[in-house]
């Protein structure tokens, strides 16, 4: 594509959406030109235009997202055929073994769940369609990375920043639980993301074998051992992943 038939105004906008997060929910003009890699006067007039258009707030000092800017991912999400077919199966597994199951897919660095099933609360944050967490320390993000050549899932990991005192953080420890995810064709999570939740995963392919999905269940860690957790659940996992691969295409 050749640059004059991209917009920058909406690239360095799209950026100063970016720059907001669970951490940052506000942000100064300098934070958020710092975090976009925009200079001040330029993240200043995106900020200004999200305000004037109902995608943020701003109190004087702290500019915050609104509600309005979900309307950008539903819309995302509206025009997905994923999670209208795997919602169904997800709720046939959550019944079938009494725990949450979710669904995620990958983006750069992170997974986003499409899909979700809650038996009960699993995590101390609320998880929901559009929901973001970092793919290196993920049962999902790891298959999902497990299914990319190596070199491409090592430039996917992003910032290795701890969760947990359990979370792996080394590159190389890292890329091994995701070799041991290809060759096993699932992962396990023990308390990584966060204390008390481990979880099981494995990927979801369409009728022509290609990985397009993740699919988990997640469980208290007083419910099971990890080193019970595929004994357990990864048939009831591996029942849904074949009907799927059916209707994926």
């Amino acid at each position: 594509m050749e640059k004059r038939d991209t917009m920058g105004g909406l690239a360095k906008g799209l950026r100063v959406i970016e720059a907001f997060s669970a951490e940052k929910p506000r942000l100064t003009i300098t934070e958020a030109a710092a975090r976009a890699d925009l200079d001040r006067a330029t993240a200043r007039r995106c900020l200004l235009t999200l305000a004037e258009l109902g995608y943020a707030a701003f109190d004087g000092k702290f500019f915050t997202l609104t509600p309005h800017v979900l309307r950008l991912g539903t819309a995302c999400l509206a025009t997905m055929p994923l999670p209208g077919l795997v919602q169904p199966w997800l709720d046939q597994l959550s019944d079938m073994v009494g725990e949450s199951s979710s669904v995620s897919i990958l983006d750069r660095s992170e997974i986003v769940y499409v899909a979700r099933a809650a038996q009960k609360k699993v995590m101390s944050i609320a998880l929901m369609p559009g929901s973001r967490l970092p793919a290196f320390c993920t049962s999902m993000g790891r298959v999902l990375l497990a299914a990319l050549p190596e070199t491409e899932a090592r430039s996917r990991l992003g910032i290795l920043a701890a969760r947990t005192p359990h979370t792996l953080t080394d590159p190389d420890a890292v890329m091994a639980r995701i070799a041991a995810a290809r060759a096993d064709g699932y992962a396990l999570i023990d308390q990584e993301v966060e204390i008390g939740l481990r979880s099981i995963a494995v990927p979801l392919m369409d009728s022509h074998g290609r990985v397009v999905a993740a699919m988990n269940l997640g469980l208290p860690a007083t419910q099971a051992r990890v080193e019970d957790l595929a004994e357990r659940y990864l048939g009831a996992l591996r029942v849904i992943q074949a009907e799927l691969r059916k209707v994926l295409t």
